[in-house]
């Protein structure tokens, strides 16, 4: 019950803001009841029709006081001005001239206010001067003038400049609370877009290598179907494996789209440098040789670098395998410096003029390096100067990081810190170690 006549008022006290000429009119009609009641009887010496003229001169300004301030004003002054000499006494229709002001103090800037303010002053000391010569008491003269004309005049501007600036601060939190909406918004919209770009990082890295190597086996499988069945069984073997990988990897990556309600789902964990092995084992296995080594003593990175890398060396083995030739090599080398992490990716396929981007939708040169900068790394790629391409990326290492140890593997057959190559021994160029065990400089892998 009290909800319902709650809202009525509120729609009331809408439609009344939302109509300022009809409120303005009622008000009108009080100035012009209080200005009659007073013509019969106040002004006996004045014609009738002389006094309500200056009454109704008196009480239309005050209907349009909201959408003519200043012009409503000066009429109501023009009209006082001369009343005070044509009437022996004020009427109630003056309290307009107090209306008015307030009106202008509100809705004015101070300059234009403090200027009505002081006409009113002035007009107050004129009608004293006028409607009361023959006082035998000039202090009672000027208390009483002060309190009738200029008392009400300052109480009328004090509360339209004080209305005037609590509309302002309302004003100001409305538009600041708009303001941090709108900002909120736009935050929104950029984590939505940042989001946005990294599963479509993620699902490229995920997809091209995957569909890639699936794409090669099934060609392997077709070629060998008739002359060697035992291989085609196993490219068909490699072929589901490598599937249900990749849905394994796009589950986990899509459980970020999830609702809040099933954020206790089982997702897989994002692979990083200790995966590097089952990804070489993989692209082996699609007939691409690639040698794996490790200079300096490894350390162990923040997860976000870790995954970095490993895309990193994902799509640089896809680009090769994607546009190398059918016999080219990769190698790949992690030398691990006192302040960064150098993963260079280098092949011996055919030259090629256009960035390695894979699709051609710039996930591939692009989101490598977008997804290394985010961890304050670069990405260099080109091509080589005798033939094939090359891949260059830096991720800085934090100096209290441990090492992991030399007992540690992060592949098959080799140990950390070791320049064997890890996994099958059939990759190319795989003998030959890359480079002394101990850390490198900063300067040294640059110059690499």
């Amino acid at each position: 019950m009290g909800g319902a006549y709650a809202d009525r008022v509120r729609s009331v006290y809408g439609w009344l803001r939302g109509h300022p000429l009809v409120v303005d009119s009622l008000l009108a009609l009080v100035v012009l009841f209080l200005g009659m009641s007073a013509v019969g009887h106040r002004h006996p010496h004045v014609p009738v029709p002389v006094a309500v003229v200056f009454v109704v001169a008196m009480a239309i300004p005050v209907a349009l006081r909201r959408l003519y301030p200043v012009g409503a004003f000066a009429a109501v002054v023009v009209v006082g001005g001369l009343e005070v000499f044509a009437l022996p006494k004020p009427s109630g229709s003056d309290l307009a001239v107090i209306i008015l002001l307030y009106t202008v103090a509100a809705y004015r800037p101070r300059r234009v206010s403090v200027a009505a303010l002081a006409v009113c002053l002035v007009g107050s000391l004129v009608a004293m001067l006028v409607w009361a010569p023959h006082v035998i008491h000039p202090l009672y003269t000027f208390t009483g003038v002060t309190a009738v004309f200029a008392g009400p005049a300052l109480l009328a501007w004090l509360l339209g400049d004080s209305m005037q600036w609590r509309r302002g601060y309302y004003r100001g939190l409305e538009e600041r609370a708009a303001r941090a909406e709108r900002e909120r918004d736009a935050r929104a919209q950029i984590a939505v877009a940042a989001e946005r770009a990294r599963i479509a990082r993620e699902l490229h890295d995920v997809v091209a290598h995957n569909v890639s190597v699936m794409v090669v086996q099934a060609d392997g499988a077709a070629f060998a179907l008739e002359s060697s069945p035992a291989r085609a069984r196993e490219a068909l073997t490699a072929i589901s494996r490598t599937g249900r990988q990749a849905l394994a990897e796009m589950r986990g990556l899509l459980g970020v789209l999830r609702s809040a309600d099933e954020q206790d789902a089982e997702l897989a964990p994002q692979p990083g440098v200790e995966q590097l092995a089952g990804l070489l084992e993989q692209t082996r296995a699609a007939g691409l040789p690639v040698s794996f080594a490790i200079e300096g003593v490894p350390r162990p990175l923040p997860p976000g670098s870790a995954l970095a890398a490993y895309r990193v060396v994902q799509e640089s083995l896809t680009n090769a395998r994607k546009h190398g030739g059918p016999t080219v090599s990769a190698a790949v080398t992690l030398r691990f410096c006192e302040d960064q992490l150098v993963i260079k990716v280098t092949d011996d396929g055919r030259a090629r003029s256009v960035p390695a981007d894979g699709d051609g939708l710039g996930h591939g040169l692009i989101g490598m390096r977008e997804r290394v900068e985010v961890h304050g790394g670069t990405v260099t790629a080109g091509p080589r100067p005798g033939g094939g391409w090359r891949v260059t990326a830096t991720l800085p290492l934090s100096a209290a990081a441990a090492p992991l140890g030399s007992a540690a593997p992060l592949g098959s057959t080799a140990p950390l810190g070791s320049v064997a190559p890890l996994g099958s021994t059939a990759s190319a160029g795989s003998a030959a170690p890359l480079g002394p065990a101990g850390p490198p400089s900063s300067a040294e892998s640059g110059a690499a």
